[in-house]
C-alpha cells in the first residue's frame, strides 16, 4: 500500500502548522469546557469509521485507549445504538457526529431534536467545541482518504 501523494498537511507549506494549531485550539477549548477526552475520541472514531479513514481510526483508537475507552467501547463504536457501553451523553454526541458527518444525506441533516439531545448534556462552550471537533476530524479524514494515506505504527506518535 502506498499513498497517492504525500499528505497535503505535510507537503503544502504551512498547512500542518495551521491544521495542528486549529486542532490543538479545539482540544484546549474542549478540555476547558469540560468535554471528556473519551467523548472527543468517540467523535473521532465514529466520523473516521463513516469516512473510511484508516489513519484516523488507528490514531484515535490508540488515543481512546490511553484516555480510558474500554475494549468493548472501542469494538462497538460503529454499533453504538445496540451496545450497552455508552452513556446518554456519549450517545447524543455519537448521533450528532453521524449527522454532522453525513450532512448531505438528508434535508434536515442535523435536526433540532438531535442537537438538543446533545445540548442537554453540554453547555454552549462545550457544544461549540464538540461541533468544531466534528468539523476538524472530518477535515483530517478527507485529507487522508482523498490522498490514500496508509495507517501504521507511525500514527502512534500522534495519538495523544
Amino acid at each position: 500500500m502506498e499513498p497517492r501523494i504525500t499528505s497535503p498537511a505535510l507537503s503544502l507549506p504551512g498547512a500542518l502548522e495551521a491544521l495542528q494549531t486549529f486542532s490543538q485550539a479545539v482540544d484546549k477549548a474542549a478540555h476547558e469546557a469540560g468535554v471528556p477526552a473519551t467523548t472527543l475520541d468517540l467523535i473521532d472514531l465514529r466520523a473516521s469509521q463513516i469516512n473510511g479513514c484508516a489513519v484516523c481510526l488507528d490514531m484515535h483508537s490508540r488515543a481512546g485507549k490511553k484516555h480510558g475507552l474500554t475494549d468493548p467501547q472501542l469494538a462497538t463504536v460503529a454499533g453504538w445504538r445496540d451496545a450497552p457501553y455508552f452513556d446518554e451523553a456519549e450517545r447524543a454526541v455519537l448521533a450528532l457526529t453521524e449527522a454532522g458527518t453525513r450532512i448531505a444525506d438528508n434535508g434536515d441533516a442535523v435536526s433540532d431534536d438531535l442537537y438538543r439531545a446533545a445540548e442537554k448534556h453540554f453547555d454552549e462552550p462545550a457544544m461549540a467545541a464538540i461541533v468544531a471537533r466534528i468539523a476538524a476530524i472530518n477535515m483530517w479524514n478527507r485529507l487522508n482518504v482523498i490522498t490514500g494515506q496508509v495507517a501504521g505504527e507511525w500514527t502512534a506518535q500522534w495519538a495523544s
